[in-house]
């Protein structure tokens, strides 16, 4: 389900009731309800959500660990989560039959994931064994669909993280000769360079022409890139890296790998989000940083710590407008659903996908 097909889902038009609260109104609720609930409830929040959202959650973690985390709580009837379309798939696919995940809002979806569709994804693979035959392993990025993620299981192929890249596609090219990365071209790129392979070796797919994209020799060809990106950490230029180093050049760079290569060339570190995380809480007070990453997270970073001058990367930049969706109102709308017993925006993953997706992220688990 793309972006557009979640704008439009029935029944996700928030009540008018909820927009003539008061934020403390709303705030008081949700406290009340997660008292009554108790066990009975969880609320993952992923890094990028909203502060009036994650003051609510019971953890906050990024997408797999926050799915992990969901699958460990037995105790809790409903996960209400709070981050993009996808992640709470991975929960409903991790946890048990008798469990509920629910999103507060179905548009908070997922640009990136989008990039790849299964239509998509299936020509692109039968055009890609023409040319390579059965030379090439299917990897994604754990931002993708579930129906993406089972397609990569039933090819033999795995999901990865941007903190597991290297060590999952290091692992990919000793099963096959050849990997097709989805659906993040830069964290593929970053990922393979980092692991030595060089640019000249890298090709891009691009699914609207249905064209491989390459400058090196096609024989030659080990890592395909499906041509997707973030559109929040694409907007990281080195335009913006170039000025910083001019106006203040003592400042250290901390980027993403879903950023271009470019720009994590010209970065002082480049890394998961809790590898940034743990960067900015570890630095030397007084130390000064410019992240690039989304800026909900920034903003949590520079309000956590104090002694530390951080900014983001491109002063422009704003919030990841889906992981912005999820607000207080739809979250109290979401909770006020269960006791209601009419609940709201259920995920559910049909089950042969789910069947064929467990084994892509089995497959990574299993070298986590």
């Amino acid at each position: 389900m793309n972006i557009l097909e979640m704008a439009g889902t029935a029944g996700n038009a928030l009540p008018e009731k909820y927009k003539a609260m008061s934020a403390g109104e709303m705030e008081k609720a949700v406290w009340e309800i997660k008292k009554r609930l108790g066990s009975r409830l969880y609320i993952p929040g992923h890094h990028y959500q909203r502060e009036e959202v994650i003051r609510f959650s019971d953890v906050t973690g990024d997408s797999l660990q926050l799915a992990q985390l969901s699958a460990r709580n037995r105790e809790a009837d409903y996960i209400v989560f709070c981050g993009v379309h996808f992640m709470a798939e991975t929960a409903d696919i991790l946890t048990g039959e008798t469990q509920t995940v629910i999103l507060p809002d179905m548009r908070a979806g997922c640009s990136m994931a989008d990039m790849a569709d299964i239509d998509q994804t299936e020509r692109a693979w039968t055009k890609l064994q023409q040319l390579f035959g059965d030379s090439i392993l299917p990897l994604t990025y754990v931002n993708s669909t579930a129906a993406i993620k089972a397609f990569v299981g039933k090819n033999g192929g795995a999901t990865v993280t941007s903190s597991n890249a290297q060590e999952m596609v290091s692992w990919a090219l000793k099963q096959k000769e050849r990997i097709l990365f989805l659906p993040d071209q830069h964290l593929g790129r970053n990922t393979a360079f980092d692991i030595g392979i060089p640019l000249n070796e890298m090709a891009v797919w691009d699914p609207h022409k249905e064209e491989l994209i390459h400058e090196g020799e096609r024989k030659d060809l080990k890592v395909l890139l499906w041509k997707g990106h973030c559109s929040v950490h694409e907007n990281f230029t080195t335009a913006n890296v170039e000025a910083l180093r001019k106006e203040q050049p003592a400042m250290n760079i901390i980027v993403h790998p879903e950023c271009r290569r470019e720009v994590v060339a010209m970065s002082d570190y480049a890394g998961s989000t809790s590898y940034i995380i743990d960067m900015i809480e570890k630095a030397q007070a007084g130390s000064s940083w410019a992240i690039g990453t989304e800026m909900n997270l920034v903003k949590r970073l520079i309000a956590n710590n104090p002694d530390k001058q951080i900014i983001s990367l491109n002063p422009n930049m704003c919030p990841c407008l889906t992981m912005n969706r999820i607000d207080l109102p739809h979250l109290l709308w979401a909770l006020e659903s269960i006791e209601a017993g009419q609940i709201i925006n259920p995920i559910k993953v049909e089950r042969k996908i789910a069947d064929d997706a467990i084994l892509a992220l089995n497959r990574m688990l299993e070298r986590a």
